[in-house]
């Protein structure tokens, strides 16, 4: 008997950004009519990105204006969607510039998306515990894995 797989719909890219001050860098998220929520850098895998990581990197460079140290991937995300599984990759990265000005997309030029505002969390306080980030499962993956996080962005130059 053989199992039948799902396809892979969407592919997302995204980042456990941390800063040289050990700050998780966050989007937070506000829409018209909604609570705010926390998520992390990145978007959709793009047919013209050559792979996963590739896309982060562009991702944050659109997102964040952003360039980092490296990336090393450390937790995947599935859910159901209509075109099959959505996958999100996540990497740890170790953030070296940060240039809000050069942040482009068009969740940018299209008001109705609401806002996209670059947020920092001390990773050795406590401030993530109260924080809506979302997926859960990267709420839960960071806040159990903060130590590790720090220690493998640190290697990464």
């Amino acid at each position: 008997m053989t199992e039948q797989l799902m396809a892979v719909g969407r592919r997302a890219a995204r980042a456990i950004l941390i800063d040289d001050r050990s700050r998780l860098v966050l989007i937070k998220r506000t829409k018209p009519g909604q609570e705010p929520y926390w998520t992390a850098p990145g978007g959709g895998v793009e047919d013209s990105d050559s792979s996963v990581e590739e896309a982060l990197y562009r991702e944050l460079i659109e997102e964040l204006g952003a360039e980092v140290a490296g990336a090393s991937q450390v937790f995947l995300v599935s859910s159901p969607s209509d075109a099959g599984i959505a996958v999100q990759y996540f990497f740890v990265a170790r953030l070296t510039r940060l240039d809000e000005a050069a942040r482009s997309g068009p969740e940018f030029s299209d008001p109705s998306r609401g806002g996209y505002e670059v947020d920092r969390i001390d990773l050795r306080g406590d401030d993530l515990a109260s924080v809506d980030l979302k997926p859960t499962a990267l709420k839960e993956f960071v806040l159990a894995n903060r130590e590790a996080l720090l220690a493998e962005s640190a290697t990464l130059c």
